[in-house]
């Protein structure tokens, strides 16, 4: 009988062992459940402010920063907005230049009163034209005479000449024009250079010099 009782005894403890042992993967899994659920909590009421008060702040910004390039492109449109009409116009002084010139050398007007009368008129035109252009600050580069630059002038050839600093625009073959601070079109140029027999020389003079 005492033999019976302890088998029923070893029995229930490994009845009581292995409900212990199946029920400790879902412990764990509710206990990985739980961490899971505290790591997904809801913010705070300040923490959902904080949020709320960086969307305003980068949502500010965004929109200061498109008022800012309105305003710039608006500030562009406004003060070179006549950019390309004036660009266009300059075609009307290259055009009465052109034909004052052409009046000019022709052998046949050369000397008449109709040509004198002609080119008065052609200059009271240009000079209007220009006085137009100074209102709305489109103005004349000045070239000649002047050291070349590439910010302002174009040179289309070399012109030798020793009375002048190479580099000089001694010819203008076209006149350049600005609008406010921007270059509306180069002044098309020639520049002076030294003649070649002078040039010559001074190389020459240097290589002497160097070997002294």
């Amino acid at each position: 009988m005492e033999k019976e009782q302890k088998e029923n005894i070893q029995n229930e403890d490994l009845a009581k062992e292995k409900n212990n042992q199946s029920a400790k993967p879902q412990d764990q899994i509710d206990d990985h459940n739980k961490q899971e659920g505290e790591d997904k909590k809801e913010p705070t009421p300040e923490e959902k402010i904080l949020e709320l008060e960086d969307k305003l702040a980068r949502t500010f910004a965004e929109m200061e920063n498109q008022r800012r390039r309105f305003e710039k492109e608006k500030e562009e449109a406004f003060e070179y907005g006549g950019f390309s009409f004036a660009k266009e116009a300059l075609s009307l002084i290259d055009n009465l230049e052109r034909s004052k010139n052409i009046l000019e050398n022709d052998e046949k007007l050369k000397d008449s009163e109709a040509l004198k009368k002609t080119l008065e008129h052609f200059d009271i035109i240009h000079k209007d034209l220009i006085s137009i252009f100074n209102k709305n600050d489109i103005k004349q580069i000045d070239s000649l005479n002047k050291k070349l630059d590439p910010n302002f002038h174009q040179a289309m050839m070399e012109i030798e000449d020793d009375t002048k600093e190479p580099g000089t625009i001694i010819q203008e073959i076209q006149k350049g024009f600005t609008i406010k601070d921007r270059l509306l079109r180069p002044s098309l140029v020639g520049v002076a250079k030294k003649t070649q027999e002078k040039a010559t020389k001074t190389e020459e003079t240097k290589e002497n010099s160097d070997i002294k």
